[in-house]
């Protein structure tokens, strides 16, 4: 087949983007198919002509555009195939505020949060209490993510240059484990434990510094503990309307509790990225993943 690969766009995880979509043209390549690629940030306004011969869009876009569904909202007008989840449910799935009420009203527990929308940014003071984890709403990769335990460290978070105009989420922090549990068309995956060696969480350097960050596959996790997070994964991708994959995250508070924090519908796709990795442990390789989702793809188009 002729496949366009998106990747790359205007969002702080570009390089991450394009980073996953060389692993994933040498994929393509090796199921033989043929690979054309597509930089909505270089070519956003040729997007149908690029797509004209083409049989199908792999999107490997983080953050907007690629998660907000607007490519694959373009996608839809003109008839392209391409994996994951619609435009509509691309949208709820990143807005964070709007995907909590989602899991709140779906019964999963989710850390207490607060919606600070950008124009109230510089006279909000928290209603909960501190210690927070204050993020950008429909930002990935823990790009922009802050611990903060006290009014000053709040000041000099919300004073940082690149957290200037956006809306963003506050939560109670939860301390505990951090794992991720993925969910691939009927199967939910095992999950992954998450260890960061330096740090407080998972944060940018910790996801893409070589040896930063321990991931055990499967979690060496209690069997119930294992099969409530992928129910809590499951319910959540039902609950936003999602479709072939998938990635919950999740921490785990010391006493066993398990609160989603969000959902990623075009999730890390190297070859060691957290849900490959999740699909490798049940017996599937990178390329079988990615043919897989082509399979998934098209058959939404039939």
């Amino acid at each position: 087949m002729h496949i366009l690969l998106i990747a790359g766009g205007w969002s702080g995880e570009r390089e991450v983007s394009l980073s996953g979509a060389r692993q994933i043209e040498k994929g393509l390549l090796a199921l033989g198919h043929t690979v054309t690629h597509f930089d909505p940030a270089r070519d956003l306004r040729d997007l149908y002509a690029s797509a004209s011969g083409q049989d199908f869009a792999f999107i490997n876009l983080h953050g907007s555009p690629g998660e907000d569904g607007l490519i694959q909202c373009l996608l839809e007008r003109i008839g392209m195939p391409y994996q994951g989840s619609d435009s509509r449910s691309s949208l709820l799935a990143l807005n964070k505020a709007v995907s909590k009420q989602i899991f709140e009203a779906a019964g999963l527990s989710t850390p207490n949060w607060e919606f600070v929308p950008a124009c109230h940014v510089t006279e909000w003071r928290p209603l909960l209490p501190f210690p927070l984890v204050i993020k950008p709403n429909t930002g990935g990769s823990s790009l922009g993510v802050g611990i903060v335990a006290s009014e000053e460290e709040l000041d000099a978070y919300l004073g940082q240059p690149e957290i200037a105009g956006l809306d963003l989420l506050a939560e109670a922090l939860i301390r505990g484990q951090e794992l991720t549990c993925g969910v691939l068309e009927g199967e939910t995956l095992p999950p992954i434990l998450i260890l960061p060696k330096h740090g407080e969480f998972f944060d940018y350097e910790s996801k893409y510094v070589a040896g930063a960050t321990e991931e055990l596959c499967p979690a060496p996790i209690p069997a119930e503990l294992t099969a409530k997070l992928q129910a809590m994964a499951r319910a959540a991708h039902d609950a936003l309307g999602l479709c072939d994959y998938s990635r919950a995250d999740f921490m785990v508070a010391a006493d066993g509790t398990p609160y989603i924090l969000e959902v990623n519908t075009l999730p890390g796709m190297t070859a060691t990225s957290l849900l490959p990795q999740e699909a490798w442990s049940v017996g599937l390789s990178f390329e079988q993943l990615l043919a897989r989702l082509i399979e998934l793809g098209l058959r939404k188009k039939r």
